[in-house]
């Protein structure tokens, strides 16, 4: 069984100890690639450098709403540039977050615009961080006015119910699943899982955060990506052997990457 983790963020520090185990705790648990994802020019130049040492990572490049205080002309011409590096398959993370009062809107929402932009210039898919009320509308109406057709987009950590669901769907969107599937109070998230079409679903930890159930408290890592497998194909009423195999033929597919061997 081999999985593919789309979101990671261990180009943070909190894996500056230990990283090469964490790799071969992922590699040991099956999961044969790892996207690592950056949040601003540093992070994402990090990211490039990890995919350039280590065949089973890729990097996304991106700046992170939380960092839309940045320039953001200069910040995203320096992303524009990492983009044409052959390891980096995706833009992002970028979006809205409205959870907190800075950086505001008037600042979030151009470089969500401008992000959708570069990933449809660049060909690459764009990952999108949002959050409940205010944020996802936001990001909803951005996407629904500026996405173009065909253009791939992945709801990164999707959090939401299935009336959300269906509107990211209709958008022709990606849905990226990570481990707060199996916290307890989350049942309508079980649900619209149960509800992603086959051919649009992806796994992903979106670690060092959202450990699954049994790691609460703990540092997340790739190795745990199993666990929110067996989840979502708990809620879907699959094999998770069947469900492993078809979310890692999307990610291949969506993100250009090589077959892994079996």
């Amino acid at each position: 069984m081999l999985l593919i983790d789309t979101h990671t963020h261990l180009n943070l520090g909190e894996f500056a100890a230990d990283r090469l185990e964490v790799l071969t705790r992922a590699a040991d648990a099956g999961v044969g690639a790892m996207i690592v994802v950056g949040c601003d020019v540093g992070s994402s130049r990090v990211a490039v450098e990890m995919a350039e040492r280590h065949d089973t990572l890729w990097a996304a490049v991106g700046i992170h709403p939380s960092e839309a205080h940045q320039g953001q002309e200069h910040s995203l011409a320096q992303i524009a540039e990492l983009a044409g590096h052959p390891r980096v398959v995706a833009i992002g993370e970028s979006g809205i977050d409205l959870t907190r009062p800075e950086p505001p809107a008037e600042l979030q929402i151009p470089l969500f615009e401008q992000s959708l932009a570069l990933a449809a210039q660049s060909g690459k898919p764009l990952l999108v961080h949002s959050r409940k009320g205010a944020s996802n509308t936001e990001t909803l109406a951005v996407l629904e006015r500026l996405k173009t057709p065909g253009q791939r987009v992945v709801r990164h950590c999707f959090s939401e119910d299935e009336a959300v669901l269906e509107r990211y769907l209709a958008l022709g969107c990606m849905v990226s699943i990570a481990g707060n599937v199996t916290y307890p109070r989350n049942q309508q998230l079980r649900e619209a899982v149960a509800a992603v079409p086959a051919d649009r679903l992806l796994l992903e930890t979106d670690c060092p955060w959202l450990p699954p159930q049994g790691w609460r408290g703990r540092r997340n890592e790739p190795a745990r990506l199993v666990e929110t497998a067996a989840q979502v194909a708990q809620a879907r009423g699959e094999q998770l052997e069947s469900l492993a195999e078809q979310t890692t033929q999307n990610a291949c597919l969506l993100f250009d990457l090589p077959q892994l061997p079996r």
